[in-house]
C-alpha cells in the first residue's frame, strides 16, 4: 500500500486518482486520510488456499469483476496502476484494453501481479535481479522501491531527540509487519535485559502482542527501563525510528528493499517462513549486496542476541553495511514510475485523438 501512496503523491498535481481496494481491507482509512477517493470491490486469494475455502474465494473474485467494471465505467481512467493484492485480478479483467502499469515491490511477483503484468504497458521492478521473472519482449523498468514522501524527517541526532533517546548509546530498531511479528517479539523479550546492556531499543510490537508490554516493562529497573521504547505501531514517526537506529531487526517484506537503503540502515533480517519465498529472496538480495545478514526464524531465540552483540560490537562492519545499503537507494523511484504511468496514459490519449 505505501509504495502506491508514494506513486500517487508523485502524480497528484497531474492526475485525478481513484483507489480500488478489497472489501473489508485495512487500506480504506489510510487512503481516505490522504484525501484520495476510494472504492471497494470483492476479492480474495486463491494461491495456497485450502479446498474448503477455495470455492468461496473464487465466487468473491467473480463478483469483483462487475463491481470493478462499474467503478471503471464511472471513473473512466486513462491508465491503471497495479501494485499487488488479489483485488487487481477483477480490476484487470474489468479494465479490458485500457493501458496498465504494474509495480512489483518484492523481487518475485505474487500470483496476482504475474497475471496482471502479462498485459501491462510497463512492468516496474525494484531491482535488476527481478528482471528474469518476465518475458524478454516485455517493457521492464528497474525503478527501485518508491518510499513515502516525508519519510526522511530528521538526521540521526534530531531523530533521537524527538524520540526521547540518548544520543551517545547505540539504537536497535526492532519491528515486524503492520500487526507485528510474534517470533521476533518473543526472541527479543527472551533476551531483552542483555540487549539493553548493549543498546537502546525502539520496539514496534504490532497490536497483537501489545497487551504484554506493560508486564515486560515492569520487570525492567532503572536505566534498563529508560532504554526500552516500545510502540504498538508507528505512522509518520517511522521515519524518525529508521533515522535514529544503528541496526534493525525485521522481517524481509518489500518495504525493507526501499526503506533500509534510504536510511543506510544495516539489518538482521528474519524472513517470514510461511510467505512462499518472497521474503527469502528479498533478504538474499540485501545480503548479496552486503547490507544485511539473515537469521533463521525457527532458531531466532538462540541467534538473536549473538547477532546483535556481534554487529553492534563491530563498528567497522556496521559502517560497511550502512554504505552498502546506501548504494542501493533510489529516491527517485516514485517519480520514475509516475513517468511510466504518464507515458502509458499519453499513448492512449494519442490513439483516441
Amino acid at each position: 500500500m505505501y509504495p502506491a501512496l508514494a506513486i500517487v503523491a508523485a502524480l497528484r498535481a497531474k492526475a485525478e486518482v481513484l483507489w480500488v481496494g478489497g472489501v473489508g481491507g485495512m487500506e480504506a482509512s489510510l487512503v481516505q486520510r490522504e484525501g484520495i477517493a476510494f472504492t471497494a470491490v470483492p476479492a480474495a486469494g486463491v494461491h495456497g488456499v485450502g479446498p474448503r475455502q477455495l470455492p468461496g474465494n473464487l465466487l468473491r473474485l467473480a463478483r469483483g469483476v462487475p463491481a470493478a467494471r462499474r467503478a471503471i465505467t464511472r471513473f473512466r481512467p486513462d491508465v491503471l496502476l497495479f501494485t499487488g493484492g488479489y483485488v487487481g485480478v477483477p480490476v484487470a479483467l474489468a479494465a479490458g484494453r485500457r493501458p496498465k502499469v504494474t509495480y512489483v515491490p518484492d523481487l518475485e511477483p505474487g500470483l496476482a501481479l504475474k497475471v496482471v503484468s502479462r498485459g501491462a504497458a510497463a512492468v516496474c521492478i525494484t531491482a535488476e535481479e527481478a528482471r528474469g521473472f518476465y518475458p524478454t519482449r516485455q517493457r521492464v523498468v528497474v525503478t527501485g522501491y518508491p518510499t513515502r514522501p516525508g519519510l526522511q524527517q530528521a538526521e540521526k541526532p534530531q531523530a533521537r531527540l524527538r524520540l526521547g533517546l540518548q544520543d551517545e548509546a547505540p539504537v536497535l530498531l526492532v519491528f515486524g509487519g503492520s500487526r507485528g511479528a510474534r517470533s521476533i517479539n518473543e526472541a527479543l523479550w527472551s533476551c531483552l535485559e542483555d540487549v539493553l546492556h548493549t543498546a537502546q531499543v525502539v520496539h514496534v510490537t504490532g497490536d497483537l502482542d501489545w497487551p504484554r508490554v506493560a508486564a515486560i516493562r515492569e520487570r525492567l529497573e532503572g536505566t534498563l527501563g529508560r532504554r526500552y521504547h516500545p510502540y504498538t505501531y508507528l505512522h509518520e514517526e517511522m521515519g524518525l525510528a529508521l533515522a535514529a537506529a544503528d541496526l534493525a531487526v525485521a522481517r524481509a517484506g518489500a518495504s525493507t528493499l526501499g526503506e533500509l537503503p534510504l536510511f543506510g540502515l544495516p539489518a538482521a533480517l528474519v524472513p517470514y517462513p510461511y510467505a512462499w519465498r518472497y521474503q527469502k529472496l528479498n533478504a538474499e538480495h540485501l545480503v548479496r549486496h552486503g547490507a544485511a545478514v539473515v537469521l533463521d526464524d525457527p532458531k531466532l531465540g538462540e541467534q538473536l542476541l549473538p547477532a546483535i552483540r556481534s554487529l553492534l560490537g563491530d563498528p567497522g562492519r556496521l559502517h560497511g553495511m550502512a554504505e552498502a545499503a546506501r548504494r542501493l537507494r533510489r529516491p527517485e523511484a516514485a517519480q520514475t514510475i509516475a513517468a511510466e504511468i504518464e507515458r502509458a496514459a499519453g499513448r492512449r490519449l494519442e490513439a483516441h485523438g
